[in-house]
């Protein structure tokens, strides 16, 4: 291997290098096995398979490419020996290396190891040259100490580069898995091959039961749901949470699971408003349940702590898609009782509610309301005034119940 630094080191450092005897006889005995550096590399290489006899810690690196390495590493620790390259923190040299081996996936600590190995294979060097230059055994001696330093300064820039990789990787790896999800989000399954590749990126099936969670943020600037998926994973069920602008939206995998198993657990860590979808088929309706997702949670009142699904909640649901058709619902229904004075329309509103609520009894309602059931007949007459139809009938219930729901969400936004 050529030096591109070669030189008379004996005459040039001696003059131009105002060092100790031990400095000097470093910088020559360095400088003396810079054109062994391909053979010192064939030695690193025998004491890595010996050390990892089965390649597993290297197997993703091509034999040349770690010669290559290992001779770099070799070069550039007798170039800053023999005074040729300053020693740095941030050498470019190990950092290079770093950063390819974490991207090749090759541990830090055999990166180290390997190091090390180097640096004794390049120390048993310098004393072959001291003994075959018939330098005093003593001087030697301080050659050790210069050498293990520059070792230790490119174990450093090593580390660095190699966790500074690690961390780039970690971030693309989260933009790509949160591309990704927005993918899912806007229906992209729906393409077959798209579905497979994500559903192993994200290990998550391809079908099967899946619902999907929405949670909003809440007053401190976090989500309503905390501490989620170790929950779920603590029961087998596999999810995959992502942040969005404002809410915080999760895919649990039901597969063999009971969808209350995981909304039980759910329930127990809920902080603020959560909706959740119906249960919907593999990763290609992830979208359509997102969208669900959404709807259910805007059926829940605001301040509430709730994890609503859409299945309790399908009049709210349905005049949440719909509010310019609830508001004319509600002024149709109950116009007229709204425009009155509010301690009466309260009292004919509640009126109303609780009889409702009590399946059309009378009698239930006034034990409800505390009062006589002669007392609910004239309210429930002065309702029908109002709103001038009669108050019985399966179609008046759907309409009058509907026109309440949307009352009750007008009031909670």
């Amino acid at each position: 291997m050529a030096d591109p630094f070669a030189g008379d080191v004996h005459g040039a450092f001696t003059h131009k290098n105002p060092d100790g005897p031990t400095e000097q006889i470093t910088r020559s005995l360095a400088q003396a096995r810079l054109d062994d550096v391909p053979e010192l590399a064939q030695r690193l290489m025998g004491a890595i398979f010996t050390d990892n006899p089965e390649w597993t810690d290297y197997r993703p690196v091509p034999r040349e490419d770690l010669w290559e390495g290992c001779a770099n590493y070799l070069a550039r620790v007798l170039h800053v020996l023999s005074g040729r390259v300053p020693r740095s923190e941030d050498d470019s040299v190990a950092a290079a290396i770093g950063r390819r081996r974490a991207e090749q996936g090759v541990p830090l600590e055999v990166m180290l190891r390997t190091f090390r190995i180097g640096g004794r294979i390049v120390w048993e060097a310098l004393v072959e040259q001291a003994h075959a230059d018939q330098v005093d055994p003593d001087a030697v001696l301080g050659a050790a100490t210069a050498m293990w330093t520059v070792i230790d300064a490119l174990s450093s820039a090593l580390s660095t580069s190699y966790r500074n990789t690690e961390l780039e990787q970690l971030r693309s790896d989260d933009q790509r898995r949160h591309a990704l999800v927005e993918d899912l989000l806007g229906g992209r399954a729906r393409d077959t091959a798209f579905a497979q590749r994500t559903a192993k990126e994200l290990d998550l099936p391809t079908s099967g039961p899946y619902v999907v969670v929405v949670a909003e943020m809440i007053a401190d600037g976090s989500f309503a749901l905390r501490g989620q998926q170790a929950a779920l994973a603590a029961l087998h069920i596999r999810s995959v949470w992502q942040v969005r602008a404002d809410t915080f939206v999760g895919l649990i995998a039901l597969e063999q699971h009971e969808e209350s198993t995981a909304l039980g657990a759910l329930r127990q860590l809920v902080r603020g408003r959560a909706g959740v979808s119906p249960v919907v088929r593999g990763l290609a309706e992830v979208g359509l349940g997102h969208e669900l997702a959404v709807t259910a949670l805007g059926t829940s009142p605001r301040g509430a702590t709730e994890l609503v699904s859409l299945g309790q909640r399908y009049p709210e649901a349905l005049l949440v898609q719909s509010p310019d058709l609830a508001q004319r619902l509600l002024d149709e229904q109950l116009g007229q009782v709204l425009a009155l004075q509010p301690k009466e329309r309260d009292m004919l509103l509640e009126t109303l509610s609780a009889w409702l609520e009590e399946n059309c009894s009378t009698a239930n309602a006034a034990v409800r309301l505390h009062c006589h059931r002669n007392t609910v007949l004239n309210r429930l007459h002065r309702i029908t005034t109002l709103i001038g139809k009669p108050l019985h009938g399966r179609d008046s219930y759907v309409a009058l119940s509907l026109a309440l729901s949307a009352l009750r969400m007008r009031a909670d936004s």
